[in-house]
Order: C-alpha cells, then sequence, then structure tokens
C-alpha cells in the first residue's frame, strides 16, 4: 500500500496529506463510498455536520475493521450553531452521529462575521480542544483578517484553515499567512469541480508526466504543501486520486500551474457570505 505522507501540525499531530471528501455525497451512497476510499487505502476522511452524513461515514469505519485510530476524521460546525453552548451540543451531536468518543479535527465551517461572534465560537472550540475530544481544532473558509482577530482576541492557534485552493485560486495570501504562523493549508474543491481540467497547461503537462489532468493539479497541491481530500463514488476515480505518489512535477510545472491563477471562486467569498439555513 502507498504511504501517504503527513504533516505535522502545530500542536503537535500529524494528518495525512491526501484524504477523502463526502461533500455533495448523498447519505445512502455515503458509507460504500467511503468503504471503497479506505479498501483503496485512504486514512483521512474529511465530512461535516452540513452534508448530513456523519452517520454514514461512522458506518463505513466501523465496518471496515480498521482500528479507530488509524484513520484521522474531521467533521465541522454547522452555520446554525454560531454560539458557545450551541457550538458544545453541536460538536456532542456529531460525535453521537459518527458514533465516537473523540475527533480528531473539528472546525468552524464558516466565519459568518455578521450571524455571531465566531471569537466566541472558536473559544467554544478550545475548550472541547482541552477536553481531549477533539485531538485537534480548527477553521475553514477564513481568510488572513479573520485569522488576525481570533490571534489577538483568542488562545490556541487554529491548527488548519481549510479554504478554497485550486490553480485559479491559488491563495497565496492565506497560504503565507498559514504558514508564518504554523497554520496547514487544506485545499476544499482542489480542481475547482472540474473546471480546470481541460486548462491546455494542465493538459500538456499531463500528457508529458502519463498521467490525467486530475492527478497532475492534485499532485501541485502535494508538492507546495496542501492537504487534500478529493471525492467520487466512483471506483475507479478513487484509485485514481489516491495515485499521485509515482510521479513528481518540475519546478517549471509548479510555477506554470500556479500561473494560472485568476482568483476565481467556485463558491461563496467568505468575507460577504452570511448563510444560516432555516
Amino acid at each position: 500500500m502507498t504511504d501517504i505522507p503527513t504533516i505535522t501540525l502545530n500542536d503537535g499531530k500529524t494528518i495525512p496529506q491526501l484524504g477523502f471528501g463526502v461533500y455533495q455525497i448523498p447519505p445512502a451512497e455515503t458509507k460504500n463510498a467511503t468503504l471503497a476510499a479506505l479498501e483503496v487505502g485512504y486514512r483521512h476522511i474529511d465530512t461535516a455536520e452540513m452534508y448530513g452524513n456523519e452517520k454514514e461515514v461512522g458506518e463505513a469505519i466501523r465496518e471496515s475493521g480498521i482500528p479507530r485510530e488509524e484513520i484521522f476524521v474531521t467533521s465541522k460546525l454547522n452555520n446554525g450553531f454560531h454560539d458557545p453552548e450551541a457550538a458544545a451540543r453541536a460538536f456532542d451531536g456529531t460525535l453521537e452521529a459518527l458514533g465516537f468518543d473523540y475527533l480528531d479535527l473539528f472546525l468552524i465551517h464558516w466565519p459568518l462575521p455578521k450571524v455571531g461572534n465566531y471569537v466566541d465560537t472558536w473559544k467554544a472550540l478550545e475548550e472541547i480542544y482541552r477536553s481531549g475530544r477533539s485531538r485537534s481544532i480548527g477553521v475553514s473558509n477564513f481568510t488572513p483578517h479573520y485569522l488576525r482577530r481570533l490571534a489577538a482576541e483568542a488562545t490556541v492557534v487554529p491548527a488548519v484553515n481549510q479554504i478554497e485552493v485550486h490553480p485559479y485560486l491559488t491563495q497565496e495570501e492565506a497560504r503565507a499567512y498559514g504558514a508564518e504562523y504554523g497554520i496547514a493549508t487544506e485545499a476544499w474543491s482542489p480542481i475547482a469541480q472540474g473546471k480546470v481540467l481541460d486548462d491546455p497547461t494542465l493538459v500538456r503537462i499531463a500528457e508529458k508526466v502519463g498521467k490525467t489532468p486530475a492527478q497532475v493539479t492534485l499532485r501541485w497541491h502535494i508538492q507546495r504543501g496542501d492537504i487534500v481530500f478529493p471525492k467520487s463514488v466512483t471506483r475507479s476515480r478513487v484509485e485514481e486520486n489516491f495515485d499521485l505518489f509515482s510521479f513528481e512535477l518540475s519546478d517549471d510545472d509548479i510555477s506554470d500551474i500556479s500561473f494560472l491563477n485568476k482568483d476565481e471562486r467556485t463558491g461563496p467569498n467568505p468575507e460577504e457570505f452570511n448563510y444560516v439555513p432555516s
């Protein structure tokens, strides 16, 4: 089995650099998709209360026969729980849904600055971290602006910041801030929902190295130091996304792909997004 490289977080814990994401996988399909990923060799699963499939992720992990401690599991605080007491209850609900007694990583899903005080919500996560029920805590969709406020008003530095990153949105400022303060960057939508796969630069490099444009894009993330968790319900694609360690990109390849940046998002802008589901 391929050894997946790990990244040491600022709290001393380690996280596999490649994981399997279950965003937009229907609950009815999540267990089988997760089991397939675990069979292929993934040992890092990224879910969220918002996705509605935590229960099925937990079922898959139990049915896999792989010891719980060998699988790194991330979940996230949904948008309706931006309040310290509500956040604590939501975390309990996540553990119950997964059927776990601890989580490896728990994130604030969105900062939502007009919905609630994300610093107070973060302090609730700090208490969860101190209790040991989440081995690490972090944030998602936080810009440097939000991270600076956490640094000024809170105690624990986030272990990760999960943000949209792909060749059309390279997020250099956010990644640089993370590197300065030891905050690992996790890349969601790493292939821009497929929008980058027909890009001539990626097609050219893929033909040169004998891989697909998706593999080249994911390898670009890996060599930059991003943590990625592509998702698919197709076994062949799950295997393809896992095959990132049999080749390397040159420095010129990395530069050429990074040069594609045009600050183009596939998802909401965190500085503007304040949606809470009813």
